[in-house]
């Protein structure tokens, strides 16, 4: 069993020739709309279990990784009127790369005969749009497939074991094969791949570091979830 961990909203950095878009725009940049908070804090003290581990480093304002091509949240309001070649620009320097090497990477380790997880980190906002969310942590995954169920029904055990505190949610706040990352690859691997996406409420972020707590509980559930 090998282990890829991803983060596909790492960063709400833009590249300086993007800057102008978003020049008025740095309270939304900061916010869980250019990135997600804490993800990254939280990604990092998970890779070490890791066999591959990547990051996305540009804000999912100006190209959204999460998102298939085509997708009408590709990209955001701030460059959704950008001319087919920039468009195109965005896709083939900051879209395309990502999602190959990530892709390939799991490619290569299947070829070899390996069972893949791919654990990709997130965060949400505790609030959106006037409603509070009800979780603490939420575990998405299709529901469908049947490793999938097993390995979060695992996982959310050993989150409770380190903390029994913690509310943990099946396909919440988002469901686990609405579009994304994971779908995807789920369709280019349909045997030896588990995409699962872990969502972390914001309300344990503070200066964007996840809580310590939180985040050793988190690694120490994966990590006996996966020598099972």
């Amino acid at each position: 069993m090998k282990l890829v961990i991803t983060c596909e909203h790492a960063s709400n950095e833009i590249p300086k020739e993007f800057n102008h878009l978003f020049t008025e725009e740095v309270q939304i940049l900061n916010s869980h709309r250019g990135y997600d908070p804490g993800a990254k804090d939280l990604f990092e003290h998970l890779k070490v279990l890791g066999d591959f581990n990547a990051a996305h480093n540009v804000s999912r304002l100006l190209v959204e990784v999460n998102r298939s091509i085509g997708h009408p949240h590709l990209f955001s309001e701030f460059t959704k009127g950008l001319s087919s070649v920039e468009k195109n620009k965005l896709i083939a320097t900051w879209y395309n790369p990502y999602r190959a090497e990530v892709e390939n990477r799991i490619n290569k380790l299947i070829e070899k005969g390996e069972k893949v997880i791919h654990f990709s980190v997130h965060s949400f906002t505790p609030v959106l749009n006037g409603e509070t969310r009800n979780a603490d942590i939420g575990l998405l995954y299709d529901s469908s497939r049947k490793a999938e169920k097993v390995f979060c029904k695992d996982l959310k055990s050993k989150l409770r074991e380190e903390d029994s505190s913690l509310k943990i949610r099946f396909n919440y706040p988002y469901l686990g094969k609405a579009d994304g990352f994971t779908t995807y690859l789920r369709k280019k691997f349909p045997e030896n791949y588990t995409g699962i996406e872990l969502e972390v409420n914001q309300s344990f972020v503070e200066k964007k570091r996840m809580n310590e707590k939180l985040k050793e509980a988190i690694f120490k559930a994966l990590k006996e979830t996966l020598r099972k």
